[in-house]
Order: structure tokens, then C-alpha cells, then sequence
């Protein structure tokens, strides 16, 4: 798929399985960083865009379980990243800058949900540092890559939690 479509053009509900919205999708060639790519939603992406041939980078702040996790997926590399602190953020970005010039996708997928209350050491309460902060500072590191892919795309995931406060 080289260009977009509206998603009007699909006939995808509640019930399409990913296998059928990436039937005849193939992304040889596309360079994808998923964060959060080795557990939940975002494993079941990495699964299904490497299957259609992109190549996979997997930022992980447990490393061990994104191994375990991603042991059987064909195009993974997994870097370390830890979202709550901006130098590892930093080094991550500049580490991908050095060896990539083009980055094709960024899905900020990593997210964390009811923890006790936990600060960063900046003093930043956990979940905001994780979901929003930390993402935003890497979207921005690797803007120079996002341009240099043209049509590139950044897709934020979030959850339904919102809806369980007035």
C-alpha cells in the first residue's frame, strides 16, 4: 500500500482479526519502531508488521521479556530504552540516528496503568513521564528520520481508561 486511503474504503469492525486487515499489506523495505512492541497490543504488531516485511527496532526497558517475547519474530532488533528518563531517551534516539537516516513508522505503543504512585527522578509522576513525556521527547529526537522517510507516519496508542472518570 503506497498511498493512503480513507478507512471508509476498508470493511473492518470489532471483529477484524489482524491477519485480515494486513492480508496483502506488504511493508519490505519500511523501518518501524514499535515501543511497548513486546507485550500486549503492541507484540500483536510486531507480530503482524514483521509478517508483512518490515524490519522491527523494539526499544525495551525489560530487556529479558522482550527477548523471551520476540525469540521467534523474524526482523527485530531490541535497543535498550527506558521512557521515564530523557538521557536514555536521548542516547536511544542518537544511537538510531547514527545508524538509520530514514524511519518509516514510530508507534508509541508503551504505556503503563495503575501503579502505585511513583515518581521519575525528576520527580515526575510515572505514568505521565511513561505515556506522554517520554514519548513526545522521542517522537521529537527522531523527527530528522520521520522527514527523511517522506510519508511517514507517527501513531500514538491509547487506552480506554479516560472513560472510567467523570
Amino acid at each position: 500500500m503506497s498511498n493512503q486511503e480513507p478507512i471508509a474504503n476498508y470493511k473492518f469492525n470489532y471483529k477484524t482479526t489482524a491477519n485480515k486487515v494486513m492480508k496483502n499489506i506488504n511493508l519490505s523495505g519500511k523501518k518501524i519502531i514499535i515501543t511497548g512492541g513486546y507485550s500486549g497490543i503492541g507484540l500483536e504488531m510486531t507480530k503482524q508488521l514483521s509478517r508483512a516485511g518490515a524490519k522491527i527496532i523494539i526499544p525495551a526497558r525489560r530487556m529479558e521479556v522482550a527477548k523471551k517475547n520476540l525469540s521467534k519474530i523474524k526482523n527485530i532488533d531490541i535497543l535498550p530504552l527506558e521512557l521515564t528518563n530523557p538521557k536514555s531517551i536521548h542516547q536511544f534516539a542518537e544511537s538510531f540516528l547514527q545508524n538509520n537516516s530514514k524511519l518509516d513508522i514510530l508507534i508509541n505503543s508503551a504505556g503503563l496503568m495503575y501503579l502505585p504512585l511513583k515518581r521519575d527522578s525528576r520527580g515526575i509522576e510515572y505514568h505521565f513521564a511513561t505515556n506522554h513525556l517520554g514519548h513526545y521527547q522521542l517522537t521529537m529526537e527522531l523527527l530528522p528520520a520521520l522527514k527523511n522517510a517522506k510519508n511517514s507516519r507517527v501513531i500514538n496508542l491509547s487506552s480506554r481508561a479516560q472513560q472510567m472518570t467523570p
